[in-house]
């Protein structure tokens, strides 16, 4: 089939779908005195039920639902004939019996479906159909009693038309479907859950069934399946992380409000911060704000380092008090409409820098402003490169200062950690991320050196316990890089207005 009629095959099925789908959501819509009545009807949040949330061209907030599409077909494109791909839902997690966390959907699994129910898969089998794979949908459904508990969940019938999938069946129907796809493919794709032991986490073909569905019967099938996924199993996670490392312009305009949101909540906890406080309530603070700005929760455990607490790099236990004239480092970000952000910044808890603090932290801001200036195609630099050329930047600068270096004293004391990191869905979209390849425009990655001075004879006096790490998130662009983080300030005259309530910020 040429690729002209395929697109036009393509867009043929693309509206007869968005007709279908209008007409669904017109449908139910009737049902109800107002499109956003209470309760919802569906799993998950969608225009005719949420439509502050959603826009109706959206599947998720933010994401439109042809984004989902695209996604699937040119992940199906890459793989070879005959390829069968298999994704699962995260389970739930349990703090204690039945007490369980606030749920997150798979990354992977979510960035194929935008499906945010847990209990669900979906298998995509290659074809050469004018879509190019089938799509089934596996779910719980309709469930009176378990509602009456949990809250709505979307039915098969309108899961398959919301959803774009070819057939929406049962999470039960899980094993046999999976069974029968298995036998007619040559590569199946799936990254199985991992099953706990001593040795730590690992997944075994066994462990897809026991997440989803009881145990297939009889046993004979079960045997089947497992050896069947043994034998031609490859991963799934490196195909997509492909795809999920150049962001759309949904997913720029996303990241770019979840940056917004976290950049404003530093400014504004800038203005809160007084000395006496605990670092406790600065990230409760700090929290708070992301939340009424819309954030679904924090993309991870804030850090809020005070003083000497900033040589941690990791520093989240977030229980001590702020003392006058310390720095006080704060690394943190929201989750906002399934994208993660990531900002340090660092401030002075009285409101103004001490001579010390204001030169490190000035040595510090100038490397990082130049390795922000590096991040577009053009440049054809890897974070490798970039992190050596972090350290040769910090290097200079602390000379300036009075430091003198033995051996590597420079990257394993002062400077321990690595420069940069990709940031998407995951906070760390690094797993299969290559270091060393070049850096490619619609890529969003974070730069943030940081000089950590322990209080030892070898480095200047003056600068012992102060710990300084400045952190933005930075689209890659064909010759110029794009700040998404440029909400939080961070050249001196900015950060101390915001300290001191000089930028009309409210600390609330």
């Amino acid at each position: 089939m040429s690729s002209l009629v395929r697109a036009a095959c393509s867009s043929r099925r693309a509206l007869q779908l968005q007709t279908n789908l209008s007409r669904l959501y017109a449908t139910e819509a009737t049902n109800f005195s107002e499109a956003n009545a209470k309760p919802s009807i569906y799993g998950q949040p969608l225009f005719p039920s949420h439509p502050h949330l959603v826009q109706p061209q959206e599947l998720t907030p933010g994401i439109p639902l042809e984004d989902y599409e695209q996604r699937r077909r040119r992940l199906m494109d890459r793989l070879p004939d005959n390829s069968l791909v298999v994704s699962v839902a995260a389970p739930i997690k349990y703090m204690s019996k039945n007490i369980f966390y606030k749920y997150r959907q798979a990354s992977d699994f979510w960035y194929l479906t935008g499906f945010e129910e847990p209990d669900s898969a979906v298998i995509l089998e290659k074809n050469s159909s004018s879509r190019g794979y089938r799509m089934t949908l596996f779910c719980n459904g309709k469930d009176v009693v378990k509602e009456k508990w949990e809250g709505a969940k979307t039915g098969l019938h309108e899961a398959a038309a919301i959803f774009r999938a070819d057939d929406a069946l049962s999470i039960d129907q899980f094993s046999v479907h999976l069974k029968s796809a298995i036998a007619s493919s040559s590569h199946i794709y799936v990254d199985v859950p991992p099953t706990h032991t001593r040795r730590g986490p690992r997944g075994t073909s066994k462990s897809i069934l026991k997440h989803l569905s009881p145990l297939v019967e009889p046993r004979s099938d079960y045997d089947v399946i497992v050896d069947s996924l043994s034998a031609k199993r490859k991963p799934l996670a490196p195909e997509v992380a492909r795809l999920r490392a150049i962001k759309s312009e949904a997913e720029q305009r996303v990241m770019r409000m979840a940056a917004d949101i976290s950049g404003r909540a530093h400014a504004k906890t800038m203005r809160f911060t007084r000395p006496g406080m605990s670092e406790a309530a600065l990230a409760a603070h700090f929290e708070y704000l992301c939340a009424m700005s819309g954030a679904q929760r924090m993309a991870y455990v804030p850090v809020v380092a005070s003083g000497p607490n900033a040589l941690i790099i990791h520093y989240t236990s977030n229980n001590h008090l702020i003392r006058q004239d310390e720095l006080i480092l704060i690394d943190a970000g929201c989750e906002y409409n399934g994208y993660a952000s990531d900002i340090t910044r660092t401030y002075p808890a009285s409101g103004k820098f001490t001579p010390p603090q204001r030169d490190l932290y000035a040595a510090v801001l100038a490397a990082q402003k130049q390795l922000v200036s590096l991040c577009h195609e053009a440049a054809d630099l890897s974070l490798h490169d970039l992190h050596r050329r972090s350290c040769e930047l910090l290097k200079e600068e602390l000379k300036q200062l009075g430091f003198t270096f033995k051996g590597s004293e420079m990257e394993s004391v002062l400077y321990p950690h690595f420069l940069s990191h990709p940031i998407g869905i995951d906070l760390h979209e690094s797993s299969h991320f290559d270091r060393g390849e070049s850096l490619k425009a619609g890529m969003v990655v974070t730069i943030e050196p940081g000089i950590y001075v322990p209080p030892t004879p070898n480095f200047p006096k003056h600068f012992h316990n102060i710990g300084i790490r400045i952190e933005d998130e930075v689209l890659v662009g064909k010759t110029d890089p794009v700040v998404l983080s440029v909400s939080a300030p961070k050249e001196i005259v900015d950060v101390e207005g915001a300290c001191q309530g000089l930028l009309g910020l409210e600390p609330f």
